[in-house]
């Protein structure tokens, strides 16, 4: 379904905001708000999920309530299940990044972790993953190989290996979602942008030659989705997180590496983006940068409603340019009727 330019401000905006909430149940709010077709997506966590079958419960609720909706459009059910120590549902990929990485064949080892996810996904009725992770880490048992998390040192291998999963994943209807561009494998270990501002001063030929190089590879396989990290990359752009630059998303991640699917942020209550303002503020800034999606995880409604209210806002005043935010969410409506489409709904 096309969209249309006369279309309710809200509803817009609501057409890029990822809800969450706390407990296994949705809450009404969240319900009525599907229902009012303002949310793209859920995004569910471990907290979200007490059996297979409230699970499947709590998805078919909120389904049938997309399903209310004016419009109805495919809902995004979305969650982190990366493998290893990341994974909110239980089941495969039960290999780490890391243990990937080691394998006898780590080729077959990821696609069979990326088919995995997908199983899984699709068997509690999601239909995206916020994985793989493409960092690639520099330094042992840094930020993202404590984790276990990388795929390894070398960026040819990390961009085949996460290639394979999401591939493997994507085949089998559940879109993936590359992260975090431009890359946190230079994050010392306790540099964590949920728990603080992190500046990665690393030259722009080790950025792109290193930490952007697998985006190209998941590009050219056709990843749906790429998730901005919140770290500062002063060689890029010394004032604004990632996912805040149009530096970064649209110069590079959109120019330079041609990706034309769906941007998405990371968790926009982390404690990196303190300074810049409440979750309206920052729901501006990021769509300001080029982020099509807003995952508002903080498992608080108002949140979300907040966020909603202020792009709408600046949609109907003119300080978001309405040609790019129509365009924005037409990707987003594109990546739902995909999905559809692949069973994934």
């Amino acid at each position: 379904m096309a969209v249309q330019e006369q279309e309710d401000s809200r509803v817009l905006a609501g057409r890029r905001i990822v809800l969450s909430y706390s407990g296994p149940t949705p809450p009404a709010g969240v319900l009525r708000t599907l229902r009012e077709g303002r949310a793209a997506g859920v995004i569910l966590f471990g907290e979200n999920v007490t059996s297979p079958e409230q699970l499947a419960r709590a998805v078919a609720d909120l389904k049938q309530a997309a399903a209310e909706a004016p419009h109805p459009r495919t809902l995004l059910l979305m969650t982190d299940q990366e493998g290893g120590k990341v994974r909110r549902l239980p089941g495969a990929p039960e290999l780490s990044a890391r243990s990937v990485g080691s394998a006898a064949d780590p080729v077959a080892a990821a696609a069979e972790s990326g088919a995995g996810a997908a199983r899984t996904l699709a068997d509690a009725g999601l239909n995206l993953n916020l994985a793989p992770v493409l960092d690639v880490y520099d330094k042992p048992d840094n930020f993202i190989d404590h984790y276990e998390r990388s795929y390894g040192q070398d960026p040819g291998a990390v961009a085949e290996l996460g290639t394979a999963f999401l591939t493997a994943q994507q085949g089998l209807g559940v879109a993936a979602t590359a992260k975090h561009f431009p890359g946190l494998g230079a994050a010392p270990r306790g540099a964590n942008t949920d728990e603080g501002q992190v500046t990665l001063n690393v030259p722009l030929s080790q950025l792109r030659s290193r930490g952007e190089a697998p985006y190209r590879t998941a590009i050219a396989a056709g990843v749906r989705l790429v998730m901005a990290s919140w770290a500062v990359y002063p060689a890029l752009d010394p004032d604004h997180p990632a996912g805040f630059s149009s530096t970064i998303i649209q110069g590079e991640l959109r120019g330079r590496l041609g990706f034309d699917g769906v941007t998405v942020t990371d968790a926009m209550e982390a404690k990196a983006l303190a300074p810049y303002g409440d979750a309206g503020d920052r729901a501006l800034a990021a769509a300001g940068a080029g982020m099509d999606l807003m995952l508002c995880s903080a498992r608080d409604p108002g949140q979300a409603e907040e966020a909603t209210e202020a792009l709408a806002a600046a949609l109907d005043d003119g300080r978001l340019d309405r040609h790019a935010f129509i365009e924005a969410v037409a990707r987003v409506d594109g990546l739902r009727a995909s999905l559809d489409r692949a069973g994934g709904g």
